[in-house]
């Protein structure tokens, strides 16, 4: 089968050209930015890329065209596809045709954690042989690939809320029907695509509705928003997870160290598992309690599941270190929701103490610009000594007004390579520097970085 897909560049959609590819498909796509790294991965894939929408590009007389949620109507492409008869599908509905059918599919769900989780659980998998295929929304330390078709019986799909296509506006999760779910949390997010988090909800609901009976829902046990969706009904047997001490549940964690680099893993109240690992922060002891209830559930057992956690990698742009120069220490982290930027800033702070931490963020989001979380947002970084925003052109609320309110500790930048020399210039020894986007936030990490080289070279 030729199969095209529009939109192709996106995390998401190059995950399904890969498998697409590995499943013995010809491939072709087209995306309006074709650029590093996921035209690279694409083309050593053997994938052929089409800059831009052009209409023409269907004259290659698919079998099937995969349209991304990126595309929309009005856009030339798409409607040259209406028009021509030919057969199209949305993404997720081609991975659960295509992929899925027939495969233990290990779903995780949530408002926060879904990659880091989703690779987590893919590398307990195979660590434990088991041969997975995945698709994540990043790219896991263990396998330097966000996909992989995967000779096992079981497939780990990072099940997101967003939705599917121009022509079906269910969640893309609606559409995995997973042996075992895992919901890690459930908050306001996306208000470009609903009105309220009782939207998100419904759609939460939808998915709970897919998992059969002799299934396995895992959620997060200190979430009430979760619990009122579960309210609405469900059908599976559950087991309830918490890495807080105040809250009832299956599977707890106990803390043997301050940062959560260590930890007891217990089930139903008894020590089950050790985990020992580089990953810090009370949200990532909540993911990994679930990463290892659902694994169990798949047959692994959690002394196993523990082990591999112990020689997990981490996830690209999750707290990843992009360099130190002259003791200053530069990290890169995907947080663009407040709930996120805490738990990230928190964690951090766990693990350095009494240093001084940075924070820089890009509120880039559609529900960040849209000023949504502007109340949140000072708050969420309480944890930070000094805090530097990004105003970006297009920002519709007073970012400055947030900032004064935070005091002499927050400032605002209109310019990215401004505010690369503006950190350069205060940052010392022993800082720890937070950058957060959901974006690339125009190479700032890598120009932070030479600005301090220089400096210090100076």
């Amino acid at each position: 089968m030729h199969v095209h897909i529009i939109g192709i560049c996106g995390t998401f959609m190059g995950g399904i050209a890969a498998l697409a590819q590995a499943a013995g498909h010809r491939v072709t796509g087209s995306d309006r930015a074709v650029y590093p790294p996921m035209s690279t991965q694409l083309a050593a894939l053997g994938v052929d890329l089409i800059e831009g929408y052009d209409p023409a590009q269907l004259d290659l007389g698919p079998d099937m065209v995969v349209v991304g949620n990126v595309m929309s109507r009005g856009n030339p492409l798409v409607e040259r596809l209406l028009d021509s008869g030919l057969p199209y599908t949305s993404g997720p509905q081609w991975l659960a045709e295509h992929i899925l059918q027939g495969r233990w599919t290990l779903a995780v769900a949530g408002t926060h954690g879904k990659t880091t989780t989703s690779s987590m659980l893919a590398w307990i998998l195979e660590h434990a042989g088991l041969d997975p295929g995945f698709l994540v929304g990043g790219v896991p330390g263990n396998f330097e690939h966000s996909a992989r078709l995967g000779s096992g019986r079981h497939f780990v799909v990072e099940a997101d809320e967003y939705d599917t296509a121009f022509f079906d506006k269910r969640a893309k999760f609606v559409h995995y029907r997973p042996r075992t779910a895992i919901l890690n949390n459930l908050e306001y997010d996306h208000a470009d695509i609903y009105d309220d988090v009782a939207a998100i909800q419904r759609q939460f609901h939808l998915l709970l509705r897919t998992v059969p009976g002799g299934g396995r829902v895992i959620a997060n046990a200190a979430d009430p928003r979760l619990d009122e969706a579960l309210a609405m009904g469900c059908w599976t047997p559950r087991e309830g997870f918490s890495a807080r001490p105040d809250v009832a549940a299956d599977w707890t964690g106990r803390l043997e160290s301050q940062d959560g680099s260590a930890f007891a893993v217990l089930f139903q109240g008894s020590q089950v598992a050790s985990v020992s690992w580089p990953l810090i922060g009370l949200h990532n002891v909540d993911n990994a309690l679930a990463a290892i209830a659902a694994a169990r559930h798949a047959g692994v057992q959690p002394d196993a599941a523990a082990a591999a956690l112990g020689e997990f990698r981490g996830v690209k742009r999750r707290m990843e270190v992009r360099g130190s120069v002259a003791g200053i220490t530069v990290y890169d982290d995907f947080a663009h929701h407040p709930t996120a930027i805490r738990a990230t800033l928190e964690g951090l702070r766990r693990r350095v103490g009494a240093s001084r931490i940075v924070a820089v963020l890009e509120p880039r989001s559609n529900t960040m610009k849209r000023g949504v979380h502007r109340e949140e947002l000072g708050p969420s970084l309480d944890a930070a000594d000094r805090v530097w925003f990004y105003r970006p052109a297009d920002l519709g609320w007073d970012l400055a007004g947030v900032a004064a309110g935070m005091g002499p500790r927050a400032a605002v930048a209109d310019d990215v390579g401004r505010l690369a020399e503006s950190l350069a210039a205060e940052l010392r020894g022993g800082d720890h520097v937070l950058i957060m986007s959901n974006g690339s936030f125009d190479g700032l990490h890598e120009r932070l970085l030479a600005a301090l080289r220089g400096r210090h070279a100076a």
